[in-house]
């Protein structure tokens, strides 16, 4: 589940002392910021956003809303330099998002900040807060899911050539934090695979059907994917993490993608003209291979995260977080869910 691994990044006592903040930028610097911003939008967006011709195809859509943000009290006195890390869904050829509205404080300043070129990561700075006093910064969101329909002719895509592969792509071929790529056990099993399957799509496919027969479903505390092995018991995150190791120990790309209490794979394979496609599976619960009838909104997609607040740390998952210079300040963060 993914609230199990939330909860282990989300409420952190806040430090004692902090790295305190940049000086203000001056108008000169702001300008130039904002060119800097308005040129890179339309390309930040496209990253996120692209059309799929030849791979998946779109299905039936759902529409919710839903609010994100943080409020902030200042409990014994005054607080300063504050930062809040809020993850938002974006963008995704089966996804649409829409700002409906916006209810921000005086206080607090929101700017956005891209991570991986798969999370947007809504960054509230608040320079000072007077004792007893809150600000807020929630932004309500629409947001259309599309489910995803497997391609009609999946005999027609190959395995990408590693050596030739994008460099936005390469990651997804290494270890990351619980899925443990180089471990000789999981490379073992993974060697398996090696001949299996006629086309690609057939590889990939034996792949995912091994690891749902393998590991019973059984909900509990994250472990990864070399317990899953060993304990050939997992829920979600495992069976997900587990796919994901084999299929990149054969130089098959795969990422995770994170929607509410919920994560499962994905995999990417090139078409005939050299194109790559990113196809869906459940890992866990319904046998969905290649395409999804998953609704629920996409919050982010990876599992290898080096978070702005501590680049030295390693995340399977983005979660909300607040640092800042000084006082006790009370913090909420809000992902609430008003219609669908």
């Amino acid at each position: 589940m993914l609230g199990k691994l939330e909860d282990s990044h989300r409420f952190r006592r806040f430090p004692n002392s902090h790295p305190r903040l940049s000086p203000p930028m001056n108008a000169r610097t702001s300008l130039i910021v904002l060119f800097f911003f308005l040129c890179c939008r339309g390309t930040l967006q496209a990253q996120f956003k692209e059309g799929d011709p030849g791979g998946v195809e779109l299905g039936e859509s759902s529409t919710q809303r839903w609010q994100v943000g943080v409020e902030v009290t200042a409990i014994g006195g005054p607080c300063s330099g504050l930062i809040g890390y809020i993850p938002i869904p974006v963008d995704w050829p089966e996804q649409t998002v829409r700002v409906v509205e916006e209810d921000i404080s005086p206080e607090a300043k929101v700017s956005y900040q891209n991570v991986n070129n798969t999370v947007r990561l809504m960054v509230v700075r608040i320079g000072s807060l007077p004792g007893a006093q809150t600000a807020r910064a929630l932004v309500t969101q629409e947001i259309e899911r599309r489910t995803m329909l497997p391609p009609e002719a999946p005999s027609r895509f190959v395995l990408p050539d590693p050596k030739r592969m994008d460099r936005a792509i390469r990651p997804y071929l290494g270890p990351s934090p619980l899925i443990e790529t180089r471990h000789p056990k999981i490379r073992a099993v993974a060697k398996q695979f090696a001949q299996q399957g006629e086309t690609a799509w057939e590889k990939v496919e034996a792949i995912y059907d091994w690891v749902r027969d393998h590991v019973e479903y059984k909900n509990g505390p994250i472990k990864g994917a070399l317990a899953a092995l060993e304990d050939e018991t997992g829920d979600c995150e495992e069976l997900t993490s587990l796919f994901i190791a084999i299929c990149r120990v054969n130089d098959i790309p795969a990422r995770t993608v994170w929607v509410p209490g919920h994560c499962y794979p994905e995999f990417y394979l090139e078409d005939e003209e050299g194109k790559g496609h990113w196809f869906p599976c459940q890992a866990a619960g319904s046998r969905e291979f290649g395409g999804i009838t998953e609704t629920r909104p996409i919050l982010q997609k990876g599992d290898d995260f080096r978070p702005p607040w501590n680049r030295r740390d390693r995340q399977r998952y983005l979660a909300e977080h607040l640092t800042g210079a000084g006082g006790r300040p009370q913090c909420r963060f809000v992902r609430k869910l008003l219609s669908e």
